[in-house]
């Protein structure tokens, strides 16, 4: 019982730790009219348009772009969230 116990602290600090690494990752696409960076944990932290398309609101569009999709991201985890609670994850595993 208490190796399981052992074993079950190290996979939560293991997740942690692979957590805290996703939270600083930052990743970005992009084409000819918009960048989008993301970071590793599914936050966008910004969606850039380029000038031409934009017009003179191009920093109201991009802060507006930017929670939009957050706010999505944020609807997806909840119901992917949702989904695994079903299978009965391990308490204090943040599952």
């Amino acid at each position: 019982m208490l190796d399981k116990m052992k074993q079950l602290w190290e996979m939560k600090r293991k997740m942690d730790e692979i957590k805290k690494e996703l939270d600083s990752l930052e990743l970005a696409s992009e084409d000819n009219l918009v960048k989008v960076t993301i970071t590793g944990s599914q936050e966008i932290k910004a969606v850039t348009i380029k000038a031409e398309l934009a017009g003179a609101d191009k920093g109201r569009l991009e802060a507006s772009l930017t929670e939009t999709v957050n706010r999505a991201v944020k609807e997806s985890q909840k119901a992917a969230a949702q989904k695994m609670s079903a299978l009965g994850g391990l308490p204090g595993l943040g599952m």
